[in-house]
């Protein structure tokens, strides 16, 4: 199994830095998670991979934002993606799995368009948020497909050679995840190298079908939001660490007292210990439950995939809470530029605006599931 190391975060926290700078991954960090393995974590064991349960991803992207969220939340991609290149057909997994490793963008959201021709689609269109691409040799997209009187929304996977790169990604917060815009001009995708987005939500895709493990059944929405719910925790810890390391440190600037000894000081910390010990529990209650579900041979219901959605946007929304009210104790010297503090707040309020972490669109799923009622049929969960 993967192990994410304390010397690997420590890089991590060094190369942060520059990472934000250049606004993609230093080669180094890119070079050291091919090493370690980490994106093969939840890849199928007949193309090499480990094919863990899919809650080992959370714990390694969590440490690794320790060090940089940025990275975290990069190399969480790369592993998703080589996972839902399992939920392929067969044909493109041996494509895919081919390159070592597979290092895939997906911007999902279907702002593509594939028209029938023989074999396969026509593919055009424009993507945005596709992280990970700066150092990707393949993309998955999602498209509306098929004729016009018959479309379907799908997951189509094409070569990195077969797109372009439109540098966007200037932002306050998440910048070295390189989450550019990519655009496709009539490119040619072969019938065998697009799923349809229903199997995905069913859990009946081609890979599922392919290999006997529930891992491949785990239904994508709370895959994907859990996931990407991790580097905000594990940055949320991160600030724990530092503000318990600065309490005892640190002198109030015109007043000349140490902050240790004031006790709204030492509530807050109190407060983010155990708002952070909560999230955990969250956590592994959600996962378990679908596991067991899984387990049981059964297909994951709508209203738990949306009460595990929730859960994800809650889980951002304490830790950004966290963040931000440590940070408000911290002082002016928080928001210096070499402070990990002020980074964190960046890149976790950039995490919260992810569409998926809508606070309100997450309860309103939940709730209406919970009691009966019909949602559309598009809604994420």
């Amino acid at each position: 199994m993967t192990t994410i190391t304390d010397d690997f975060v420590g890089r991590l926290q060094q190369r942060a830095q520059e990472a934000e700078r250049h606004r993609r991954l230093p080669d180094a960090t890119v070079e050291e998670l091919r090493e370690s393995g980490f994106t093969e974590l939840l890849k199928p064991k007949g193309y090499g991979g480990q094919q863990a349960e899919f809650s080992a991803i959370f714990e390694p992207v969590r440490r690794m934002a320790h060090g940089c969220a940025s990275t975290a939340w990069t190399a969480a991609f790369y592993t998703i993606h080589n996972w839902m290149l399992s939920l392929f057909d067969e044909q493109a997994q041996a494509e895919g799995f081919a390159t070592q490793p597979f290092l895939a963008s997906a911007p999902l959201a279907p702002t593509g368009r594939g028209t029938p021709t023989d074999g396969g689609v026509t593919l055009s269109g424009r993507w945005s948020w596709a992280t990970g691409v700066m150092h990707g040799n393949w993309t998955i997209v999602g498209a509306l497909c098929g004729p016009d009187d018959a479309i379907y929304p799908a997951l189509a996977l094409i070569p990195a050679d077969d797109i372009s790169i439109v540098d966007v990604w200037h932002t306050d917060g998440m910048c070295a995840t390189g989450s550019n815009d990519i655009v496709a001009e009539s490119v040619f995708v072969p019938e065998h190298r697009l799923v349809k987005l229903t199997d995905i939500y069913a859990g009946t895709t081609p890979g599922a079908r392919l290999h006997d493990a529930d891992v491949y059944r785990w239904p994508m929405v709370p895959a994907l939001a859990l996931t990407a719910a991790m580097p905000a925790l594990g940055a949320a810890e991160r600030v724990t660490e530092i503000y318990t390391q600065r309490l005892s440190e640190r002198v109030i600037a015109y007043e000349g007292t140490s902050q240790k000894d004031k006790p709204a000081a030492q509530a807050r910390l109190g407060q983010a210990r155990v708002r952070l010990r909560a999230l955990h529990g969250l956590l592994h209650e959600t996962t378990g439950r679908i596991d067991d579900i899984l387990a049981s041979g059964n297909t994951v219901p709508r209203a738990v995939r949306a009460d595990a959605r929730l859960a994800a946007a809650h889980i951002v929304k304490e830790s950004r809470g966290v963040i931000a009210d440590l940070l408000e104790a911290s002082g002016a010297s928080a928001h210096f530029l070499d402070n990990p503090l002020q980074r964190a707040k960046r890149d976790v309020d950039v995490i919260s605006g992810h569409v998926i972490f809508d606070y309100d669109t997450s309860r309103e799923l939940a709730g209406a599931l919970a009691i009966g009622l019909k949602i559309p049929p598009t809604a994420m969960v």
